[in-house]
């Protein structure tokens, strides 16, 4: 027989892994896998020292949270273990991400994050428990073929993170298995209320786990005070306009706290850590006609990136037509349509539609953006 998740077993004689973060997502994929009569294991991850952080709210990953995971756990009747990874998350993920804004970029950490210590490093830890499965609480969609995994975006677009997992290996893939892809976020919290889980009305965590209050530059005064340097800003055109107290403040596409009158409104063009320096123009100079990914991650054949593809360059973006030339461990993108504002540092992701759904082929980081009316930047 096939269970549930697609392995040859009875549920009762697959052992899964659950990662639990103390939300509702991840306790009611525990809360289906332990209903359906598998031998679940929640692991819970410890990625950093909250005591020394004011962070408060709806962070995952932190004591709260894994209070939360814990009660999960008891009324579920299920083992629970937490992996203390404080060391490598603060080497991995918040050193990288201070790494990057230093130098003029504007970083994902929770990519980072899903490439390293969850998938990663909690991959290896299952595979030593002789778990059958990873199972996550992400909205994304995993098909199989021959037992081999295709991610494809979630039912439920609004919350479809297929952007974050862009960088899952295929041996990641086909061990990992995603039970919330079809369903909305409302009936998994209706899941929640009928399993009585603690979490069912807890808060969607909303800021980085790491960044209290959305506040990143406070993070980066505390680990890299001196990041903060005055510097220039120019116009497009070279001129010098004014002083910024430091290029960690900005962001490409930004428009407030340039503190520099102009008869238009003035936007963040590019970042030059370089020379410490900022330049800004009017919303005209924001328009991206190609960029330059490094580190690119492929799950699908390079045939499959021949033909018009369609990608997404932020997280909450829309999908736009492009064209992708995949050379080695770097592609150059060229965009079909007008996107405005896309920085280095962020993610291209790649997808291609067919008859299941729109399928993610892979991705890269954006190390360079060629614009359409400031060539430098």
């Amino acid at each position: 027989m096939i269970n549930s998740i697609g392995i040859k077993k009875s549920p009762k004689d697959t052992k899964v892994v659950v990662a639990m973060s103390g939300g509702v997502d991840s306790s009611v994929v525990a809360g289906l896998m332990k209903e359906q009569g598998y031998n679940v294991t929640g692991i819970t991850l410890k990625l950093y020292d909250d005591s020394k952080t004011s962070i408060s709210g709806r962070q995952c990953c932190a004591g709260r949270d894994i209070i939360d995971a814990k009660r999960v756990s008891e009324t579920l009747n299920i083992d629970h273990k937490i992996l203390y990874y404080q060391k490598k998350f603060k080497t991995e993920v918040i050193d990288s991400f201070i790494n990057s804004y230093v130098a003029g970029e504007t970083p994902i950490p929770c990519v980072q994050c899903n490439q390293t210590v969850k998938f990663r490093d909690l991959f290896k830890f299952s595979k030593e428990l002789r778990a059958d499965a990873l199972i996550t609480g992400h909205y994304v969609l995993r098909h199989e073929n021959n037992g081999t995994g295709a991610m494809y975006r979630a039912e439920d677009k609004e919350r479809d993170q297929s952007y974050f997992l862009f960088n899952t290996t295929q041996s990641q893939l086909d061990y990992l298995r995603f039970p919330l892809g079809l369903i909305n976020k409302s009936e998994t919290r209706n899941i929640a209320n009928k399993l009585n889980l603690n979490v069912a009305t807890k808060p969607d965590s909303q800021d980085i786990c790491f960044v209290p209050n959305g506040n990143y530059a406070s993070v980066i005064e505390k680990y890299r005070p001196q990041s903060f340097k005055k510097g220039n800003i120019f116009s497009v055109k070279g001129e010098k306009l004014g002083t910024h107290d430091g290029i960690i403040n900005y962001t490409i596409g930004q428009r407030k706290g340039i503190k520099i009158s102009n008869p238009d409104p003035l936007y963040v063009v590019d970042i030059r850590a370089r020379d410490n320096s900022i330049v800004v123009g009017t919303q005209d100079f924001l328009n991206i006609k190609k960029l330059f990914l490094r580190d690119i991650n492929l799950l699908a054949d390079t045939n499959n990136f021949k033909k018009n593809v369609l990608i997404k360059v932020r997280s909450t973006g829309k999908l736009l037509n492009a064209k992708v030339l995949i050379k080695n461990k770097s592609a150059e993108v060229d965009i079909l349509q007008d996107e405005k504002g896309i920085s280095p540092g962020q993610a291209c992701v790649i997808y291609s539609k067919d008859s299941i759904g729109e399928r993610v082929l892979g991705g890269g980081w954006i190390e360079k953006t060629e614009n359409k009316n400031y060539p430098h930047n």
